[in-house]
């Protein structure tokens, strides 16, 4: 099925130092842009991550310190990647918990400003584990019937991402082949910030997510602990999580 787009898409996969969104490193990116009229472009980047790769890492994506010594860094590649991904819609696998708040936090440290706030998030993964939870390689054999060759490797996993989509919307009738509601259908929640620290209720209201405050309203918190904004800030939080609580602290300041 051809996907109803009314702008570009972006399907990108990360390979990295490990799991952790705020301080690993990615050494491998592929961006797979499709147009609305079917048309691609590709680009993918080995990046140094100038710190060596755990070799539990290697052993999952195969990329190794000598695969990347050459290579540039993010700093190098960084401004490539967002010119090639501005005003798009973004999918990926996993892509809402990872891809997108770890590729966020770089741009971040890179010093690039990237606005995310105008586009749509598609996480084919939470599709999957809505409908038939299972890995992408049991993914891409489920709704493509085609097995995953280099698993892992950030070119092969992209592709394989944006086959799966498509077919999805062809294996699922209810799911409307609309990137807004796409977008909606695989929010794990209702987040404001990337990580997750801080969501909406069901008024629309910005609570926290986490800690002794969970539930709290984060403008009531800061109202009542003005401390609890200075430990966020100096601790070790995403840095769209630390944007999203300034962002909400001057809201309340300026009224």
């Amino acid at each position: 099925m051809k996907l109803n787009i009314t702008k570009p898409i972006v399907f990108f996969d990360l390979e990295t130092t490990g799991i952790n969104i705020v301080t690993d490193k990615i050494v491998e990116i592929s961006l797979l842009k499709v147009f609305p009229d079917e048309h691609e472009e590709k680009i993918t980047y080995r990046i140094n991550p100038e710190r060596p790769i755990p070799p539990k890492s290697s052993e999952i994506h195969k990329i190794y310190d000598e695969d990347v010594k050459n290579a540039p860094t993010f700093k190098e590649v960084g401004k490539k990647i967002a010119a090639f991904m501005k005003d798009c819609d973004y999918a990926g696998y996993n892509s809402n918990k990872f891809d997108i708040p770890l590729l966020a936090e770089e741009f971040y440290h890179s010093g690039i400003e990237f606005d995310w706030s105008k586009s749509h998030f598609v996480d084919v993964h939470v599709m999957f584990l809505k409908k038939e939870p299972r890995t992408l390689s049991a993914a891409y054999k489920f709704y493509c019937n085609k097995n995953l060759e280099n698993a892992h490797s950030a070119d092969a996993d992209t592709y394989a991402t944006y086959e799966i989509l498509k077919a999805q919307l062809d294996y699922y009738p209810d799911v409307e082949n609309n990137i807004s509601f796409i977008s909606e259908f695989t929010a794990h929640n209702k987040n404001v910030d990337f990580a997750g620290r801080v969501i909406y209720d069901e008024q629309k209201q910005e609570v926290f997510n986490f800690g002794k405050y969970k539930g709290k309203p984060v403008e009531e918190v800061f109202q009542k602990d003005p401390s609890y904004y200075n430990w966020m800030m100096n601790g070790d939080f995403h840095s769209h999580t630390k944007q999203i609580i300034t962002k909400i602290k001057l809201r309340n300041f300026n009224s």
